[in-house]
């Protein structure tokens, strides 16, 4: 795919912690964070927001802060994954128990659907 791109395209592969999306990745650093492959410019930096510690956090708090008052609001986080969808998909862990399919074969471990341990 990129071989065939055109010439001086820039690709960002923000998947690099996961082993990167794009067949020609290769982790670079902040120090050195490009390199090109068949005329494309790759960034492959992991932990991108590492680099704007600040601007993260103040984005992931505007990102956590309803989602935290919505759970104290419903009564608990037992209610709210129940009631929330999105909340109860982003589970991967509960009371012990990986409900994440990707999760529990990356570590060959067995996995349950939240669906079945949520009453």
């Amino acid at each position: 795919m990129v071989e065939n791109m055109k010439q001086g395209s820039v690709i960002m592969d923000i998947s690099i912690d996961m082993g990167g999306c794009f067949e020609t990745s290769e982790v670079t650093t902040h120090d050195k964070p490009t390199f090109e492959k068949y005329g494309v410019t790759h960034y492959c930096v992991p932990n991108i927001p590492s680099r704007y510690s600040k601007t993260a956090s103040i984005s992931l708090s505007n990102i956590f802060t309803p989602y935290l008052l919505n759970i104290a609001e419903d009564g608990g986080i037992e209610h709210a994954i129940r009631m929330d969808k999105g909340l109860k998909c982003g589970i991967y862990m509960y009371h012990g128990i990986i409900t994440n399919k990707s999760v529990g074969s990356w570590y060959n471990l067995p996995y349950s659907d939240v669906n079945l341990l949520i009453f």
